[in-house]
């Protein structure tokens, strides 16, 4: 009897409530904005915490930051020594770069630069065969070598351009020092690259993500082409429809073919990548533009830990879209 009393005691003993509070932290960095969001009971993170962390990676891997490494890199004739952020986005990049057969290449500096997109002051201008020849000679990941924390490069005039995997990278950092402060439930977003775990609280709402409409303006609200909810991992998105100029009534487009040496001129008008991690997720949402629908979509379906969700024109123009299996779950 006595323990049958203990029991209905501990059962309905007065139980502490949790207190959630919801923090916000946007600012700007690598050019774009970027967005944190987290539940906890204090605040367990700031904006200088993070602005830190992207100072520190600015230093390693900016192209427009004269003093960082990869500046260093590019400047040198043979090679420089990597720091850790260096060193872990060159693993990945040439890691992508063997499995998408190198349509993932971030020796395609000189070849943005000649197409006209690059640093800033650079008149967009439509190079000719023989420049375009020349640029290709340097372009290749296989002419990058690491052994250790050295990165040497076989030809001096190879140099790098890591944006199209950085920022997933910088999310990951940031989502990784959330979780090294006791956070678990977070959304990190950087200029659309987005990585979440856990839900909102005190709701148990699942995050909800929008992907963007390839018809939206800038200057008008946003308009959302899909809306996705994911339980933990992360999301980017590629597309070829906003950063564009025009040359001789063409429109040239700022994502490049590292094969051809030319923009891309495919079926695809952007894709939208699930994976693990951001810098993953990243990595692969460029070289799946490059590779058009059909052989993209073959690609991420032979994966398991990828999913991908596409928008394309049909051969008749008209915008349409579809996904992998897996991320068909995701939609809301």
């Amino acid at each position: 009897m006595i323990l049958i009393h203990l029991m209905i005691f501990y059962l309905f003993a007065p139980t502490s409530h949790q207190v959630w509070n919801k923090y916000r932290i946007n600012g700007f960095t690598q050019g774009t904005t970027y967005n944190v969001t987290y539940y906890s009971q204090e605040r367990l993170v700031n904006e200088n915490q993070l602005d830190s962390i992207f100072n520190r990676i600015d230093l390693s891997l900016s192209v427009y930051e004269e003093r960082s490494l990869i500046s260093q890199f590019n400047n040198s004739n043979e090679g420089i020594e990597m720091d850790a952020h260096f060193a872990k986005v060159m693993q990945r990049s040439q890691e992508i770069y063997q499995d998408t057969h190198g349509f993932f290449d971030i020796t395609i500096l000189p070849l943005m630069e000649a197409w006209g997109f690059g640093k800033k002051g650079i008149v967009p201008t439509e190079p000719n065969s023989e420049l375009l020849k020349e640029v290709k000679k340097n372009i290749g990941t296989n002419l990058l070598k690491t052994k250790g924390n050295l990165l040497s490069k076989k030809k001096p005039k190879v140099r790098i351009d890591v944006n199209g995997i950085a920022q997933g990278y910088s999310v990951d950092v940031v989502a990784d020092f959330l979780e090294q402060n006791k956070i678990v439930n977070y959304l990190v977003e950087i200029g659309g690259e987005i990585r979440i775990k856990g839900k909102r609280q005190p709701s148990g709402e699942m995050m909800k993500i929008g992907i963007e409409s390839p018809t939206h303006q800038k200057h008008l609200p946003k308009s959302y082409q899909k809306i996705v909810s994911i339980p933990q991992g992360a999301i980017t998105t590629s597309g070829n429809y906003q950063k564009f100029y025009e040359s001789k009534g063409k429109k040239i487009a700022h994502l490049m073919n590292p094969k051809t040496g030319y923009p891309l001129q495919n079926d695809l008008i952007s894709v939208t990548v699930f994976a693990s991690d951001a810098i993953t997720a990243d990595g692969y949402d460029n070289a799946l533009m490059a590779m058009g629908l059909k052989k993209a979509f073959q690609f991420v379906s032979k994966r398991k830990k990828l999913e991908a969700y596409f928008i394309y024109k049909d051969d008749n123009g008209v915008v349409k879209d579809t996904a992998t299996t897996g991320f068909y779950s995701f939609f809301r």
